[in-house]
């Protein structure tokens, strides 16, 4: 079965995925819509037969595609995603899932009435090391987690602009918000604390926090704070600290360090985490079996909601309670 599928955005996280999907047999990239036309263009001229479009419904009403990949920055999630719901099209959405909590609730409410299949881009989730992880997280008590992600700012007009991004934690540092929750398990209360040290002044009209701290407890009793500062020339440290009754974990995106009293382990990452996630997408248009997808909507929602309640509570400077699952 050839597998076809369309591309709404095709700017750089797009492009990571249909390099990715170039390389899966059986996959025909055949629809390409971008608010740039030249772009969805370009991208069009590069695979036999593709075709571009400049409005969305078109490409939707004039192509039988067996999914669509969701490329877009996160003020722009809804539109696209009701399209395709209402069409009962597949897709894969790239984090965050949006800017607020009623989009994509309403999504996602969309999506289970539908019984749609989708994943969503948390590519972190496919890595060996997270597996290991995982499996070694079974066999010990954590206590508490350290995440981070402290680097730059990336300068699309949209990120550095609270109504374009939703800000760094929502935007970026929701990798590691995920991470926890994927080896740790669910947040039940954050109280978070940001600021706008430095950015605001070097580069005109930003309005996002550029530095933060995010504590939270979750359900199993442990204790986290993941911080962030997108204020720096330089990247510096990307990732999530547990710490256990036997030692700690330090879970990166291509490697695990494992620390106790016999020594230090290192685990290599071996696979790229984006064919792993497109696999198990691709896989789920073919077959139905949705299993390898380490992360669909409505998980995705419960990261999403971690990071919304984070920013509220900057704004109140009160602890914000989530809801139990």
């Amino acid at each position: 079965m050839t597998v076809k599928l369309g591309f709404i955005g095709t700017g750089g996280i797009a492009n990571h995925h249909i390099r990715s999907l170039a390389q899966i047999e059986g996959v025909s990239l055949t629809a390409f819509y971008d608010v740039d036309l030249g772009r969805a263009q370009k991208a069009a001229s590069e695979h036999n037969d593709a075709k571009a479009y400049a409005k969305l419904n078109d490409m939707l009403d004039d192509n039988k595609l067996d999914g669509v990949y969701i490329c877009v920055p996160p003020l722009a999630h809804g539109d696209a995603e009701r399209q395709l719901i209402e069409r009962a099209i597949p897709f894969l959405v790239e984090k965050p899932i949006g800017i607020n909590r009623d989009t994509p609730a309403a999504i996602s409410q969309a999506i289970k009435d539908k019984n749609l299949i989708t994943s969503v881009g948390y590519h972190w989730r496919y890595s060996e090391t997270a597996q290991i992880a995982k499996k070694l997280l079974a066999e010990r008590t954590p206590g508490m987690a350290l995440g981070y992600w402290m680097g730059g700012m990336p300068m699309v007009p949209w990120w550095r602009v609270m109504t374009g991004s939703g800000g760094q934690f929502v935007e970026q540092t929701t990798h590691i918000v995920d991470m926890l929750r994927f080896l740790c398990g669910e947040v039940n209360e954050v109280y978070a604390a940001y600021a706008l040290q430095a950015m605001g002044k070097k580069v005109e009209g930003t309005d996002v926090p550029d530095v933060g701290t995010v504590t939270m407890k979750l359900a199993n009793g442990m204790v986290a704070t993941i911080s962030n500062t997108c204020m720096m020339p330089v990247g510096h440290h990307v990732g999530l600290d547990i710490y256990t009754d036997e030692g700690v974990l330090e879970v990166r995106d291509t490697s695990l360090k494992v620390i106790e009293t016999e020594g230090v382990q290192t685990h290599s990452n071996g696979i790229d985490l984006t064919i792993a996630e497109d696999e198990a997408f691709i896989h789920a248009i073919r077959t139905g079996d949705t299993s390898r997808i380490k992360s669909n909507y409505e998980d995705a929602l419960r990261t999403h909601e971690i990071t919304i309640a984070a920013s509220e509570s900057a704004v109140s400077g009160k602890p914000v309670l989530l809801g139990s699952y």
